[in-house]
């Protein structure tokens, strides 16, 4: 059984930081991408960030620049480092594993709730 644990959400104020970081138990995968999307109610669930087992890294439109993805894929975990923050970026965040290899596998978080005051 795989399990994502998350954590590192909370209450910021505009402009501030936080650090999301997510680590899995369980069956560890040699190739795996990891990520962290979001959701806000009545809205779809949109990628954030993802990092391969290789390294690379992909942003959302929206994110680049400000939010940062690291992966240790030895470790199995994720992090995201997320700088000058708005009020839009308020929502829950969900940690994400999909296996790179047959057969697929993806796994979800429980989701982390940032929240961001004006």
């Amino acid at each position: 059984q795989v399990q994502l644990l998350e954590s590192g959400g909370g209450l910021v104020q505009s402009g501030g930081s936080l650090r999301l970081s997510c680590t899995v138990s369980g069956t560890i995968f040699s190739a795996a991408t990891m990520g962290w999307f979001r959701q806000a109610p009545g809205k779809q669930r949109e990628m954030v960030a993802t990092v391969t087992s290789g390294g690379t890294t992909n942003y959302a439109g929206s994110v680049d620049g400000g939010f940062t993805i690291s992966g240790h894929n030895a470790k199995s975990s994720v992090d995201l480092q997320l700088n000058d923050l708005k009020p839009a970026d308020t929502t829950v965040y969900y940690c994400n594993l999909r296996r790179e290899v047959s057969p697929t596998f993806t796994a979800w978080g429980q989701g982390v709730q940032v929240t961001v005051s004006s």
